[in-house]
C-alpha cells in the first residue's frame, strides 16, 4: 500500500534529518520538499497551520533566523504581519512540518512523526545523537 506522506525538511537541521529517517524507518519514502530552495505558497502555509492546529506564532522558528532584528517577538503583531516574514524569509518556518493521512504536525521532537505514521517501524531507530526512539521490535521508547 503506498503512502502519501509529505516532510517540509532543511537538510541542515537535526530535528529534520531525524524525522526524515524515521518516516524512512517505517519504510516510506516521503516527498522530500526543501523549503528553503522551494517555499509554499502562502495560501498552503495557511492550509498547513490550520490543519496542524496551531498559529503563525507557533510556526515561527526564532534561533538562526532573523527573528530578533524583524521585532517579531512583538506579541501584538498579526498573524498576517508573522506570514508575510515566513514568505519573505523562509528560514522562519519552523520544520520539519510533516503531511500525511493522520494529519499534520510540526515535529519537534522528531519522535512526533511517529503520531502520524500508518505504517510500523522496520526495525529500531537511534537519532543522530544517540537517543534510541524505538527498539529492536519496531516499538517507541516512552
Amino acid at each position: 500500500m503506498a503512502v502519501d506522506i509529505v516532510i517540509y525538511h532543511n537538510p541542515a537541521c537535526g530535528t529534520s534529518r531525524n524525522t526524515l529517517a524515521m518516516i524512512r524507518n517505517a519504510g516510506i519514502e516521503p516527498h522530500v520538499v526543501e523549503y528553503l530552495k522551494t517555499p509554499p505558497s502562502r495560501a498552503l502555509l495557511v492550509d498547513l497551520i490550520e490543519r496542524a492546529g496551531i498559529s503563525p506564532r507557533d510556526l515561527l522558528r526564532e534561533k538562526g533566523t532573523p527573528y530578533a532584528e524583524l521585532g517579531l517577538g512583538d506579541a501584538t503583531l498579526t498573524d498576517d504581519t508573522l506570514l508575510d516574514a515566513m514568505m519573505a524569509h523562509p528560514i522562519l518556518i519552523n520544520r520539519p512540518l510533516v503531511v500525511s493521512p493522520l494529519g499534520v504536525r510540526l515535529c519537534r521532537p522528531s519522535e512526533a512523526v511517529l503520531d502520524l505514521l500508518p505504517e510500523p517501524q522496520q526495525g529500531a531507530f537511534a537519532k543522530e545523537d544517540g537517543e534510541q526512539v524505538v527498539d529492536s521490535a519496531g516499538q517507541r521508547i516512552a
